[in-house]
């Protein structure tokens, strides 16, 4: 049961439904929606929780998770200090453009600085410049769990789902940022960028992360909010699955993408439906 506002409460009631179709599989999307009654005039529905399902999918049998933006809300400070950190050099970029820089690896990113400001030169003083600003920021105020990472997490032990980190970020950074929230713990590995032969947009971390795990990549439900996360992920042949945190996908991304969904919570929900 839903507790309402005002003390009243309705069954919730969960709506699968065929959204698209494309040769022999139906995307599908399941959607959660609590009838609501205004002023005894009409009934309209409110959406509490919705994913969409756009290719098959498997049991899962591992949960390999980015870290900025799924595991933690940083995503908004990398946009932040991105911004900042060009802006004190003299650079122009945007809000768009600093988006685009999400889950790069080195060379990707200073290839796409190159293309906003002439030269992949230039990708090293600015990333400088947001790392010094950025650390100050947290030193002073930390970081943020996104919402529903305790949740999934606490599900994936519960059910014996093996879990673990794979980001572009040092392991130096990542047990600063996870040991303080008392989530290092929560995962069986940590992968990261270091660890492979070529970071995110290539598919070396979510294959070596499948791997680690023991289980196999199509077996392994990969969470992204990035457009570069979601290539490296789908071409490991993982369950790509996308919470976006700062933008919605284009259509090249959404081509790759097999779950889309609006908030981890939803993301145990499409595992319950995997696993039943």
């Amino acid at each position: 049961m839903f507790n309402i506002p005002g003390g009243t409460q309705e069954s919730i009631k969960i709506l699968p439904f065929s959204i698209w179709k494309k040769g022999e599989f139906s995307g599908i999307m399941g959607v959660i929606v609590l009838p609501l009654e205004e002023a005894g005039k009409s009934i309209h529905t409110e959406v509490i929780m919705a994913y969409t399902i756009y290719k098959p999918t498997s049991a899962v049998r591992g949960v390999l998770f980015d870290m900025d933006g799924v595991i933690l809300d940083t995503e908004k400070l990398y946009t932040r200090f991105w911004l900042e950190g060009a802006h004190a050099l003299g650079f122009p970029m945007t809000r768009e453009q600093a988006i685009g820089l999400r889950g790069m690896n080195l060379g990707e990113a200073a290839r796409m600085i190159g293309t906003y400001f002439g030269s992949p030169d230039d990708y090293q003083p600015i990333k400088n410049k947001r790392i010094e600003l950025m650390d100050a920021y947290i030193a002073q105020h930390g970081v943020e769990p996104k919402a529903g990472i305790r949740e999934i997490l606490e599900y994936l032990k519960e059910n014996h789902i093996p879990r673990a980190v794979c980001t572009a970020s040092p392991i130096e950074r990542v047990k600063r940022y996870l040991i303080p929230l008392g989530l290092f713990d929560d995962f069986d590995a940590i992968c990261t960028a270091y660890d492979v032969a070529q970071g995110k947009p290539e598919p070396d971390i979510y294959l070596y992360g499948a791997k680690v795990l023991g289980k196999a990549p199509a077996s392994c439900i990969a969470i992204e909010d990035s457009a570069a996360g979601i290539q490296s992920a789908a071409a490991a042949g993982c369950m790509a699955t996308l919470v976006p945190d700062q933008d919605l996908p284009d259509p090249a991304t959404l081509g790759r993408v097999t779950i889309l969904a609006d908030s981890l919570l939803d993301v145990i929900e499409v595992i319950k439906g995997c696993n039943s």
